[in-house]
């Protein structure tokens, strides 16, 4: 079958990290609209492939795309957490950053130093009615600049070895760890921000998180106190670390895990938002429902009434309710066999590349690949031509087996990133050479994987049984809580994704950086961290590419694991919803949702 682009295009975009791709979750039949308060015609329905396990899509745990959509439209995503509808900027069709003039402005000030003005709008006000102030500003600030934290990470293991880490964030606080303490107007609505070094992705801090008053309340402490605190507690020094302050340290365990939730929560400042939406309801393993902020006043407030977010992991399935007209608009994994059934079906489909890429990554922190001898005998067992045409080529013919872990072929940089790392050698199987190298071992490898997603099993099937050829045993670790195992690091090897948001260069302190807050393999390099570092202050476009084809070529020198292929992207829908456009980053189909309405 012929890959179509209808509504989208090839991208060029390198590999920036804020998401995992992939976490399919059981389907269900129940009608849509039961899961919410309004009538059918007010009420847009999407089925998405994976469950929600979090309003906080920016700590380890929680960092899965669907939370990632949830925390999109409720505008609650903070410096780490990448565009939002209820933040300072979101992004265009081609990437590029828009300023959201219904929150407010934000504009560089000095280049020498780097100065960074923030300004709120007048009346704003969060969900629960309570104002969005500077004191917002301040402790998404707080929180993703790490400007408290003196912890010393282990430089194998990336756990706290003394001091206090107190916001555990997915991605990293590289660039804002460098700024001095925030200046405030007298209006109580600006911020102002100097960094101690040049940052490339300075536009990209987005300085709304989680309500202050909440963190406050979860704290025990009054708004007041609470800011107050922030402003009378010292920057950490890692050199000279103190008792943790208590304050500070409740309102970020409560922002670590207190987000996270398996029913409706009874507390709803959970659910406080800043965005056009406002989550208003959830079924396990269903549905989640979306409602109108009765507090926004931007100029992206939708023209329907909810939206309902409908967890069915099987593509078929996806595919059935939407003939049924049980949902409005589909977001699943792209097959052929997908694609098949709705073309016979007669209906819309947009297709298209996703900034998303699948991947094997060893655990540097297992036993079994302490050895680079080892590591680099199962990378030579991979048959990824073979996973490449099982489940991508049927979609798009012209795929290729991706051979970096930050760029993709349509890169300009991609062609030199190749020949700089070699990832190009492992695109077939060499089982004598495994053999050669492991001079009769037998090693035993633990392969975690979504067992619920149809890629992933097939993935690890194919793996398994091309590594027995040379004697490796790979043992089935895979679970359909793969998500929130990832993090703890009891596995051998994990095959997963990752999703980009289409802007900036977050990945590379968030995945290859020792402690990094996607590090999840345990991966650390001295040269590698230092070339991060210095990718954060590098403002030359040639040179910042440089050093991004370095990384990768050291990734693959330490044998880190194995791309596998770029992730094809498909949305359908049944003709009830206008405004549908395919857009490849990580808040996937409901990108635009916001200017979607309900077909006549």
């Amino acid at each position: 079958m012929r890959f179509k682009s209808q509504g989208s295009r090839r991208v060029g975009v390198a590999l920036a990290v804020a998401g995992v791709s992939v976490l399919a979750l059981a389907a269900c039949t129940t009608d849509p609209n039961t899961s919410g308060g309004g009538e059918a015609g007010d009420t847009i329905t999407v089925a998405v492939t994976n469950e929600a396990t979090s309003f906080n899509s920016s700590t380890p745990q929680g960092n899965l795309d669907t939370n990632g959509m949830i925390q999109y439209l409720t505008g609650t995503t903070g410096t780490s957490g990448g565009a939002s509808l209820g933040g300072f900027y979101t992004l265009d069709s081609e990437f590029q950053i828009v300023h959201n003039d219904s929150i407010g402005s934000f504009e560089k000030i000095s280049d020498d130093p780097l100065t960074v003005e923030y300004k709120l709008n007048e009346g704003l006000k969060w969900s629960d009615g309570e104002p969005i102030t500077a004191d917002d500003m301040l402790v998404a600030w707080a929180i993703g600049s790490g400007y408290y934290d003196d912890a010393t990470l282990d430089a194998a293991t990336g756990e706290v070895s003394s001091g206090t880490q107190y916001f555990t964030l997915a991605g990293s606080t590289d660039g804002l760890d460098t700024t001095a303490f925030p200046e405030f107007g007298d209006d109580g609505l600006s911020m102002t921000i100097t960094y101690g070094a040049p940052f490339v992705d300075w536009e990209l801090g987005n300085m709304l998180d989680k309500p202050a008053h909440v963190l406050a309340d979860k704290a025990g402490v009054s708004l007041e106190e609470f800011v107050q605190t922030l402003k009378d507690t010292p920057q950490g020094d890692p050199a000279a670390p103190v008792e943790a302050n208590p304050v500070i340290k409740a309102a970020a365990d409560f922002w670590n895990t207190g987000y996270d939730f398996t029913s409706f929560p009874e507390d709803e400042s959970l659910l406080v938002a800043s965005g056009p939406f406002v989550v208003s309801a959830y079924t396990p393993n269903q549905s989640l429902t979306f409602s109108k902020n009765p507090e926004y006043k931007g100029a992206d407030e939708p023209a329907y009434e909810e939206l309902v977010l409908r967890f069915i992991g099987d593509s078929n399935a996806q595919v059935t309710a939407l003939q049924n007209g049980e949902v409005n608009v589909i977001y699943p994994q792209a097959s052929a066999d997908t694609l098949t059934a709705l073309e016979n079906a007669n209906l819309e489909v947009l297709e298209g590349d996703q900034l998303s890429y699948d991947h094997l990554d060893l655990n540097f922190g297992s036993p079994v690949f302490q050895d680079p001898v080892v590591r680099e005998a199962f990378l030579k067992t991979i048959p990824r031509q073979q996973i490449l045409e099982s489940i991508v080529t049927p979609v798009n013919p012209s795929a290729e087996v991706l051979n970096s872990q930050i760029f993709v072929p349509a890169n300009p940089e991609y062609t030199d990133s190749v020949a700089a790392s070699g990832y190009d050698a492992f695109a077939e199987p060499d089982i004598e050479g495994a053999k050669a190298l492991l001079a009769g071992a037998t090693p035993t490898v633990r392969i975690l994987y979504n067992t619920e997603n149809p890629n992933r099993v097939d993935s690890f099937q194919a793996i398994q049984a091309s590594a027995a050829e040379a004697g490796i045993t790979v043992v089935d670790a895979g679970s359909p809580d793969w998500g929130s195992l990832l993090p703890g690091g009891d596995y051998d090897a994990a095959i997963f994704g990752w999703i980009s948001p289409g802007a900036g260069n977050a990945a590379l302190a968030q995945i290859f950086k020792t402690g990094g807050g996607g590090n999840y393999n345990k991966y650390t390099n001295a040269q590698v961290d230092a070339l991060v570092d210095q990718a954060q202050t590098e403002l030359d476009t040639d040179a910042l590419s440089q050093l991004k084809i370095e990384i990768d070529a050291f990734t693959a020198q330490d044998f880190y694991g194995l791309p596998l292929f770029q992730s094809p992207g498909l949305f359908a829908s049944n003709g009830s919803v206008d405004g549908l456009e395919f857009f490849g980053n990580q808040t996937g189909v409901v990108w635009n949702a916001q200017k979607w309405t309900i077909a006549e």
